[in-house]
């Protein structure tokens, strides 16, 4: 077996492209580049039959040599060559070799070429653009502050599916600042917001640079319309309204913290628990819906869906059974209804006496009936409608998850929702929505704890009043002592300072964020009048 092993290896050895090969690897791991021209030129002139795999070894090398200066001009010459070489053989491109020869031509000044060279890759089979495919030709128009062709780079990426990143936002950002588009920061400001929690250091200077700078103090009106930025915060979940630069002025930045109760330490405004928007929890909804209708007897969801229509002033929702079930004997069949009691009454007095829905199995309802201490009980949240009892065969999971999304409401439940019915949602922003509705509980000693949504969220954030507050994202021992870029202008408060008749104010209620001060459930907007 041994000699076997031996005879193959001496046999590879003697094949010319397999010594290649080897030979090139070699120098690939020693990042030699002038071993590997030498190895190519020879392998060249003995017509040695070249594959992608050994074109792909040298371009490599050559594109990650031109940072050298005394090997720039050499690895530039002999890339482009490679790759020449390459087409005239027949040998077929793949993502990696595109990569490789887009960052040739951006260390060559050449982005155009380094664009081209990516948008031809549908003729090669098999080979899909990445974000690195895309980022020579992005970054170059950036640092030539070429805005218009780095927003075409953006179009053809998403065009064919591929995200941008923090690095690829920030530079957008940068050189829209650099050549005045200040719709364009306005948006890359907000992409950033949706795409991530906080942001480096890189991104918080280039923030900076921008607002401290003279165009930023132009952009913007005194008197913006007050009811559709307070639409847009509504509509959009809090958090950030979207509708352009509030105030006019020099902005004032500073780096601050934030108070556990959400307030900037440095302006006192305060920042809120951002929800999903309206667009994105109706199809939460619709999806959650569509996927108990599969699973579900359909006539059964049907029915509870037509019920929650016409009881739909519920503020938070109860998954009964993970709540009576909590810290019991399961062994015994234990169900400690005085727990779920006490959840409902502790809900019933924090929401100034309005009762939440219960959402209980059938099978677990007749247990309790058949005891006559827990009878008078459960005939009394009967009659106050607290309960709502799902079928037998059901799944009562699709109950209360869908009645807690429709409703915008809290959901009182210690399921951390991680099981196959909620993989089969698939949500980008499910543990978004879950951090702003999902309320935790403890009992110790027999002592209710209810842990509510967190007072904010940890995200950039943008105010009725114009005013940016940005999480800045090093390592950090406490939440307490992250630091935060707060961004405020003194015309922002005047912009926004007065209310249209009609229009509810959304920090009247001590709130500022989009939410009844218990049950997180989303106000509703009164009619101009």
């Amino acid at each position: 077996m041994e000699h076997a092993k031996k005879k193959k290896k001496k046999k590879a050895s003697e094949n010319p492209e397999a010594k290649f090969q080897l030979e090139l690897n070699s120098c690939s791991k020693a990042k030699d580049l002038l071993g590997a021209i030498s190895l190519y030129d020879t392998a060249v002139s003995n017509d040695t039959r070249l594959n992608q795999h050994h074109f792909n070894a040298l371009l490599y090398l050559c594109s990650n040599s031109v940072a050298d200066p005394s090997l720039k001009s050499t690895a530039l010459h002999y890339g482009f060559r490679a790759f020449h070489h390459m087409s005239t053989l027949g040998v077929v491109p793949n993502e990696a070799s595109v990569t490789a020869v887009a960052r040739l031509a951006a260390a060559k000044g050449d982005s155009d070429y380094a664009f081209e060279i990516v948008k031809t890759m549908a003729k090669y089979n098999n080979a899909f653009p990445r974000l690195r495919t895309f980022d020579p030709a992005l970054f170059g128009f950036c640092e030539m502050l070429n805005a218009d062709r780095a927003y075409q780079v953006e179009e053809h990426m998403k065009g064919v599916g591929v995200a941008l990143e923090e690095a690829e936002l920030t530079a957008l950002l940068k050189v829209s600042a650099q050549c005045g588009r200040v719709d364009k920061v306005y948006e890359y400001l907000h992409k950033l917001r949706s795409s991530l929690r906080c942001v480096s250091e890189a991104t918080a200077v280039v923030i900076e640079d921008w607002f401290r700078g003279s165009r930023a103090s132009e952009v913007g009106e005194v008197e913006s319309e007050v009811v559709r930025v307070k639409d847009g915060v509504l509509r959009n979940g809090g958090g950030w309204h979207g509708q352009g630069w509030v105030g006019k002025g020099d902005w004032i930045v500073s780096r601050t913290t934030v108070c556990a109760d959400g307030r900037c330490c440095c302006c006192g405004e305060q920042l809120v628990c951002v929800d999903i928007d309206d667009v994105e929890t109706d199809k939460f909804a619709g999806s959650v819906a569509a996927l108990a209708m599969e699973r579900e007897i359909k006539a059964n969801f049907s029915e509870f869906q037509a019920w929650l229509e016409k009881h739909a002033s519920y503020e938070a929702i109860v998954d009964g059974a993970n709540v009576g079930l909590y810290q019991q004997n399961f062994a015994d069949g234990g169900f400690s209804i005085s727990q779920l009691d006490d959840v409902v009454k502790e809900l019933y007095n924090r929401s100034g006496k309005k009762w939440p829905l219960v959402v209980l199995h059938n099978k677990r309802l007749r247990g309790l009936m058949e005891n006559p201490s827990s009878r008078r009980l459960v005939e009394e949240w009967m009659n106050n409608g607290v309960l709502y009892t799902t079928p037998n065969g059901s799944n009562d999971d699709w109950y209360w998850l869908f009645a807690a999304v429709k409703l915008r409401c809290l959901l009182v439940t210690n399921d951390e929702m991680r099981d196959h019915i909620f993989e089969l949602i698939g949500s980008n922003f499910f543990n978004q929505w879950k951090e702003r509705h999902q309320v935790h509980y403890t009992f110790v000693k027999g002592n209710l704890k209810l842990q509510m949504p967190p007072s904010y969220s940890l995200v950039i954030q943008e105010s009725e009043k114009g005013y940016w507050h940005v999480p800045i994202a090093p390592g950090i021992s406490s939440e307490s002592a992250r630091c935060w870029l707060c961004i405020t202008r003194p015309s922002g408060h005047d912009a926004v300072a007065t209310v249209s008749n009609g229009v509810s104010s959304l920090d009247s209620q001590g709130e500022g964020n989009n939410t009844c001060s218990i049950t997180g459930k989303r106000k509703e907007r009164s009619p101009p009048s």
